[in-house]
């Protein structure tokens, strides 16, 4: 069984490289950070196997029993007036299938002034996309494997284009209890376009992330290390904004060597009381805080933190993230207890 499933992997990363980063594939959304708390650890994190109902819908393996009749509500106010937001549920069905997951994420990017091409007034109009996933896993008998899918059906309104497709994740969770790590690997978005917008068939954001995790012994403190997009090499491209002249006008562009490569995969983070009914969370992005840094100024781009804060059967959660000096980001998250 567990040959198969990584053979499943392998033949997905090949037939999926062609996905490409942003602005480069459709329904771009659904990579966006799902919860306040993944925010706080750099996003991307899918090596937290506890309550946190929230996580399986970046990795599927991560469902457990742990999050039973766990209901999670989150809302982003995201840059430029654009809202977003997530919700999930899960429900352990017995001892022998175990738990089922089901979430949502919806984004609105806000209301919009239309013009003809004479530049003649259209009326406003709007955008719009949702993605329903439903996820299970499944412990690999007499191994500390665990393997997870969700199954996504997106909807995508902008204007008077609409289009709608479908998607699978898929995620490899082991669990060392002993050393107390965990590390994963997932493969996102693999899917298709069902209608299009005009005709015209576009790759959705396919994406590999891989992440290890652990909690240390005799400190209160899980951290995370996570390496992102690892289906595309190189990641990064030259900053024109950081072209060089010399006296005589000449430009030489930003180069970005292999060690800047390797750390814009790269996103880090901590964890501390991660067991405790109050947790703080920091992380830090390096691909977000080099892309949007600039130049000669200190914004400490991709720096995230927030905090967590249990109170009977509710669980608070709060992030603030850096993205540039003129606009950031706060996520506010509530889970429900509802056994």
């Amino acid at each position: 069984m567990f040959k198969r499933v990584l053979t499943f992997i392998f033949i997905g990363c090949a037939s999926l490289t062609f996905a490409q980063l942003g602005g480069e594939s459709t329904y771009q959304f659904l990579n966006l950070v799902s919860s306040p708390r993944q925010a706080a650890l750099g996003g991307k994190i899918i090596t937290n196997v506890d309550y946190d109902v929230t996580g399986a819908l970046y990795n599927p393996a991560t469902i457990n029993i742990e999050m039973d009749n766990q209901l999670a509500l989150n809302y982003v106010s995201y840059l430029g007036g654009i809202s977003y937001g997530t919700a999930a549920y899960a429900y352990t069905w017995d001892r022998r299938l175990q738990t089922f997951h089901a979430g949502i994420t919806y984004i609105n990017y806000g209301s919009f002034d239309g013009y003809d091409l004479d530049g003649n007034a259209t009326g406003t109009f709007t955008g719009n996309e949702a993605a329903l996933s439903l996820g299970y896993a499944y412990n690999i008998p007499y191994t500390d494997f665990y393997v997870g899918a969700n199954v996504k059906l997106i909807s995508s309104k902008l204007e008077q284009y609409s289009s709608f497709g479908g998607a699978v994740d898929v995620g490899v969770l082991y669990i060392n209890e002993d050393l107390n790590l965990n590390a994963a690997v997932t493969l996102r978005n693999m899917g298709y376009q069902f209608t299009t917008y005009a005709g015209q068939q576009e790759p959705l954001p396919f994406e590999v992330n891989f992440g290890l995790s652990q909690r240390l012994e005799n400190v209160p403190i899980r951290w995370h290390l996570t390496l992102e997009n690892l289906q595309k090499w190189p990641i990064a491209r030259p900053n024109p904004a950081r072209a060089e002249s010399d006296l005589e006008g000449n430009q030489t562009q930003e180069k970005v060597g292999f060690f800047g490569q390797l750390i814009r995969h790269t996103i880090v983070g901590a964890e501390i009381f991660p067991e405790k009914g109050f947790n703080i969370r920091l992380g830090y992005s390096f691909r977000r805080g080099e892309e949007l840094r600039i130049a000669d100024q200190r914004d400490f781009s991709g720096l995230s933190f927030g905090i967590g804060l249990k109170l009977n059967k509710l669980r608070f959660s709060y992030t603030h993230a850096r993205y540039t000096s003129a606009s950031n980001t706060n996520f506010f998250g509530l889970q429900i207890d509802l056994r």
